[in-house]
């Protein structure tokens, strides 16, 4: 299948409403203790081209060396969470939360109103990797709040794992944004068929391995952009490991 690539935007338009957003095509950023990729603008990486996916603001791809930390700093009206790839990540914040979540794992907090916070690599010597997202809330000046939820290799074996929803259904963690936010692992043989609700957008992002979306071919750093609702059939996992976001 022939697709196009825009030099300026630095995305792939692929047929039936997918656009690619290709690994290399991420803003970079080496801090020394912290490597991070960015799928959208953020910090020094700016691109007006990419801002934002309709609610979702933030897809940071991050390495953190042991030792390694965020010190205290402030959020504001913004939906925050990380999934965690590999080590843990330790959370302190103003509201008197204090938590260390593991690989498989996801930390989460509303900032509303207005929270500081710090994250940290608790472990001194070994380096931990995260995929750290914000979203923009569908309400403003809420009562801040935090919340962690393991998610088990069997939950997202080759299938949908439903971990964040605005009504927190399902035993997912309740977000203020209007997604959907699920975790999958696929390999070999495995499938997963997805009717997307009607008049919905989505985005992939592969954490880990390769996996191809209607037959498009996706790796490791790769985003997706489904820009029309439709079946998605996710096949050719080879340990892959992605965040599926639906919007409504």
């Amino acid at each position: 299948m022939t697709m196009t690539l825009d030099t300026k935007t630095k995305s792939k338009n692929l047929a039936s409403g997918l656009v690619l957003r290709p690994e290399e095509a991420r803003g970079k950023a080496d801090h020394g203790w912290l490597r991070a990729a960015h799928s959208f603008s953020f910090g020094s990486y700016y691109d007006p081209d990419h801002m934002a996916f309709e609610s979702l603001r933030v897809i940071n791809d991050d390495w953190i060396d042991g030792g390694g930390a965020f010190p205290t700093h402030p959020h504001k009206d913004a939906e925050i969470f990380s999934y965690i790839l590999k080590g843990g990540l330790q959370h302190r914040d103003s509201m008197g939360n204090g938590s260390t979540v593991m690989a498989g794992g996801v930390q989460y907090m509303s900032a509303g109103s207005g929270v500081r916070h710090s994250e940290s690599n608790p472990s001194q010597t070994e380096p931990m990797q995260l995929l750290q997202v914000w979203l923009l809330p569908n309400v403003e000046g809420a009562e801040p709040r935090y919340d962690t939820l393991d998610i088990s290799p069997e939950a997202k074996d080759g299938k949908l794992a439903l971990f964040l929803s605005p009504t927190g259904r399902d035993g997912s963690m309740s977000i203020r944004a209007d997604a959907d936010i699920y975790a999958a692992t696929l390999n070999g043989d495995q499938r997963i068929d997805h009717e997307m609700g009607d008049g919905t957008r989505g985005w992939i992002q592969v954490a880990r391995g390769s996996v191809t979306v209607n037959g498009e071919a996706l790796r490791r750093g790769d985003g997706l952009a489904i820009r029309e609702s439709g079946r998605l059939e996710l096949r050719n996992g080879d340990d892959a490991e992605f965040l599926y976001f639906e919007f409504s």
